[in-house]
């Protein structure tokens, strides 16, 4: 379990004192100590817990006693006061209880004074240091529809990219576009051929993917069809002013129609790169290599680096074609350099399928042995591949039709629904509510894991789906709506003692931990895992702690309680990439 720190109002100064004069340690040893308790469905459960096994690690005494024995004798020591209502010891741990009421009142106000900042405050965070931070996500090919290959990079490096903003860091989004290569050599050729200027302009990506395969099945019977895509691209490779005017038209018609999809999926980006940018600069990349004795040319002519140091073909990374060209990983070098003149980084994350391992293994090794020590400041976080993503008419390949499906779908099963509320822009909640689906989907397993999509599981209103999310933010939206803000002024915190309330107010205070965990591994399964138990106690509490009928003072507190769950619940979601709805 992560560890949590305890905050002032957690336990007074008075038993921290008296802990750290006990264990004779200093109390900001204790801090890393302490975690809250996970709730649980069968019993009440203490709120924190100190674990003894984690102060005794840096004691070198090998001899140590018996933990068991260590927590009841330092249990034994310890005493009850007007914060820790009870103290016990479980396995390997010493547990607390805290006064119910001081528990209530003070998670429910730092919810409700942090706002969007509850739990990134935390003391776990204080000390770390504000970095700058670049991530590199999505990357579609240019002049190809938006393919859903593309969709896992995108949802999960917005995660990152969210999450390290909110923790204060300076980030910034880079979309590095596969916009250079052979391929625009045939779609040049391919365009002059069969190209309508009138179709490129009403449905860009759509018409560039006829011309693409249309030219592909010529070139494959017309070896002369074949030489002038040759001849386009090395004209674009010289900077042959016509062929680059079109290929920068191809550009910028793919960027527009990403665009339109990055804002369906509330994505953006600080930079729009691409191969393209480092033509010349992976030339350059080239000689430095040879500078440095690096480079070494192969019986074919192709230029490599043996990153063995003794010829294992396992370990050779090429670097140039026959032809002089530069490949896909000359460029990443010279896009890495690049960015450590412009950004200066702490951190340079790529989020890529886990079938790039080796690539970026490689680059990060070749810009050591080019003497960059910042190499070790770059980091790969791979991905699984998503298996059976298909539409009514068959296998989908495209985004949007994805995107599109899951829209109509949300609106069918919204229609179906007696309880659904006259809605202003029913197409755009379904599509916030879809968008939902999918991302929790996505994000409940580890990335690296594959998994098959299903249909089915993706709309289930009920049980851990994104639906279920969007649906308990929107029920607690309306309950504020109906009995309205005049209640939370204050609130009285005797009325909030119910197991359903304090299970709720225990969950709350994990929040922290929950972020901290997510920050140091990149994987958002810790916080989807922790909504959809926060939308489940939500649940429960929403069936029998009722507001309607109930005494003023006991509906205050609880409306209270309810808004506190729908602002942590909106922050998670928020940093999960979805937008939270308010109707549905």
């Amino acid at each position: 379990m992560a560890s949590r720190p305890i905050t002032s109002w957690q336990i007074d100064g008075e038993a921290m004192e008296t802990l750290s004069r006990v264990l004779d340690l200093p109390p900001e040893n204790l801090i890393k100590s302490i975690s809250a308790v996970p709730i649980s469905r069968k019993e009440e459960v203490a709120d924190f817990q100190l674990s003894v096994d984690s102060l005794l690690e840096n004691n070198n005494d090998h001899s140590r006693p018996d933990i068991q024995i260590q927590a009841m004798r330092l249990a034994e020591k310890l005493k009850c006061d007007t914060v820790v209502s009870e103290i016990s010891t479980g396995q390997g741990t010493v547990n607390f209880k805290i006064n119910r009421e001081l528990l209530t009142k003070t998670v429910l106000q730092q919810v409700i004074e942090d706002g969007s900042k509850y739990g990134l405050k935390s003391e776990l965070f204080s000390g770390l240091p504000k970095k700058r931070i670049v991530v590199e996500f999505s990357s579609p090919n240019v002049a190809k529809k938006f393919h859903v290959g593309h969709l896992r990079s995108t949802i999960i490096g917005n995660f990152i990219a969210n999450l390290k903003e909110a923790l204060g860091h300076q980030v910034t989004r880079i979309n590095y576009l596969g916009d250079w290569g052979m391929q625009f050599g045939l779609l040049g050729t391919g365009f002059q051929l069969f190209g309508y200027e009138e179709k490129l302009q009403s449905s860009p990506l759509q018409h560039l993917f006829e011309v693409y395969v249309q030219v592909n099945k010529e070139a494959a019977d017309d070896k002369n069809v074949a030489k002038s895509a040759h001849e386009f691209f090395q004209r674009l490779e010289l900077g042959d002013m016509q062929a680059l005017a079109l290929w920068q038209k191809f550009r910028d018609l793919s960027i527009d129609e990403y665009m339109r999809i990055y804002q369906r999926l509330g994505v953006h980006f600080d930079e729009y790169s691409g191969e393209s940018f480092y033509r010349e600069k992976s030339q350059e990349v080239l000689k430095l290599l040879d500078s440095k004795g690096l480079l070494q040319k192969t019986l074919k002519g192709t230029a490599v680096v043996d990153l063995s140091g003794n010829g294992d073909p396992s370990s050779v990374c090429t670097v140039m074609r026959s032809d002089g060209t530069s490949l896909y990983a000359t460029r990443d070098l010279a896009a890495a350099i690049d960015r450590m003149e412009k950004y200066n980084f702490d951190k340079m994350i790529y989020v890529t399928d886990k079938g790039q391992k080796k690539h970026f293994q490689q680059v990060f090794q070749i810009l050591q042995i080019m003497g960059y020590d910042w190499a070790e400041r770059c980091q790969h976080v791979p991905f699984g591949v998503v298996q059976g993503m298909k539409t009514r008419r068959g296998d989908v390949t495209f985004l949007e039709d994805v995107l599109n499906e899951i829209r109509l779908r949300m609106l069918q099963n919204m229609a179906s629904i007696k309880t659904t509320k006259e809605l202003e822009n029913p197409e755009e909640t379904a599509e916030q509510v879809g968008l939902a689906a999918l991302i929790i989907q996505d994000f409940r397993g580890f990335l690296l894991s594959d998994y098959q999509f299903s249909w089915d599981r993706v709309f289930q209103s009920r049980g851990d789906t994104g639906v279920f999310l969007q649906y308990t933010h929107a029920r607690l939206h309306s309950l504020e709506e109906t009995f309205g803000c005049g209640y939370l002024n204050d609130f009285n915190t005797a009325c909030l003692q119910e197991p359903q309330s304090v299970s709720i107010l225990q969950h709350l205070l994990r929040f922290d931990e929950v972020l901290y965990r997510s920050s140091q591994d990149l994987q958002p399964r810790h916080i989807v895992s922790y909504l959809l138990t926060l939308s489940h106690l939500a649940a429960v509490a929403h069936r029998t702690l009722h507001v309607r009928n109930s005494p003023p003072e006991v509906a205050g507190a609880r409306l209270h309680l309810f808004r506190a769950v729908r602002s942590v619940l909106a922050n998670g979601m928020k940093l999960l990439g979805i937008t939270p709805v308010c109707r549905m």
